[in-house]
């Protein structure tokens, strides 16, 4: 399948180096959006030593969030990023193409914006080429770079290496966070051939020290909501090719990510991050349900083990 060159454009000069953080939306008891909560999870990642911060991505649950949670989510995150210098970015896929770039101009100066991050259009099963022309057009008008999320085992439909290369030549998508559940061969020939200038993110956990090492230039991982300290030391040995350091990073938290995925993203989280006292109550939304008190006790043990 052929998809075309796209102008003379020139890949995006944004740096998309590190760790970042894609934020729990934590709940109040009363079931509303804990936006105080939101923002101290937010500087304590960044003082941690993440790159920055994702809003609104799948980790954020935002598609539980009404339109003014979702800019409240937006608003405190915004406002965190920028007292770090910190670049922010949000996730604004939709499997509707007006849609998503209707979010992406919203979103136009907003402080601390760096990129936006969309995924292939979910359910409505398009074609390559039809998923393709869909991040072309958002690029076209996001007044930030666009981040494209491959994630085929939640959206049905996923990128070749050969579409992911054509979208890297377009001067307003800066990189791809690459969740396809392996490194497959696609993977491997994106990081061999992807231009510079775009960026290869880490976006499937186990895997994120390998990549690293492999051309990598950073990663959007869950993981980092605990021992966020050894998640970017490792991202930082990978990329540095300081391998013996990174693989004693990544042995450690290999057992981590596996409970924490235990049951389905974000739940096992939240039950950390409230039994460590971070968030007001481990509650996502339906049609997710609470992790189950095994599971928490299981991610629990593994992180102390690692710290």
């Amino acid at each position: 399948m052929g998809f075309g060159r796209y102008g003379e454009g020139v890949p995006s000069d944004l740096d998309l180096r590190g760790v970042h953080v894609p934020l729990i939306t934590p709940f109040a008891a009363d079931g509303s959006v804990a936006i105080e909560a939101v923002g101290s999870l937010g500087h304590e990642y960044l003082n941690a030593g993440a790159a920055g911060i994702v809003a609104l991505g799948t980790t954020g649950e935002a598609s539980a969030l009404d339109a003014s949670e979702q800019q409240a989510v937006i608003d405190i995150c915004s406002q965190v990023c920028a007292e770090h210098d910190a670049p922010l970015t949000v996730g604004i896929g939709t499997n509707n193409t007006r849609t998503t770039i209707a979010k992406a101009e919203a979103l136009s100066g907003t402080p601390a914006l760096a990129a936006v991050l969309v995924v292939t259009p979910y359910y409505v099963r398009p074609s390559e080429d039809g998923i393709v022309a869909h991040m072309r057009a958002v690029a076209d008008a996001s007044p930030v770079p666009v981040i494209i999320y491959n994630i085929p085992y939640r959206t049905g439909r996923g990128l070749g290496a050969d579409a992911v290369l054509a979208l890297a030549e377009h001067s307003n998508i800066a990189g791809i966070k690459q969740a396809v559940g392996s490194l497959d061969g696609d993977t491997l020939r994106i990081l061999s051939e992807a231009p510079e200038g775009f960026s290869v993110l880490g976006g499937e956990d186990p895997y994120l020290f390998p990549t690293m090492l492999l051309g990598g230039k950073g990663a959007i991982t869950a993981s980092g909501h605990v021992l966020t300290e050894r998640f970017v030391a490792m991202i930082d040995d990978g990329l540095n090719g300081r391998v013996s350091d990174g693989l004693a990073h990544h042995e450690a938290l290999l057992p981590v990510i596996t409970a924490c995925f235990v049951e389905p993203n974000p739940a096992v989280f939240k039950g950390v991050l409230h039994a460590q006292g971070r968030i007001p109550t481990p509650n996502v939304r339906m049609p997710m349900t609470d992790a189950s008190p095994e599971a928490v006790a299981r991610a629990l043990s593994t992180i102390e083990a690692a710290s």
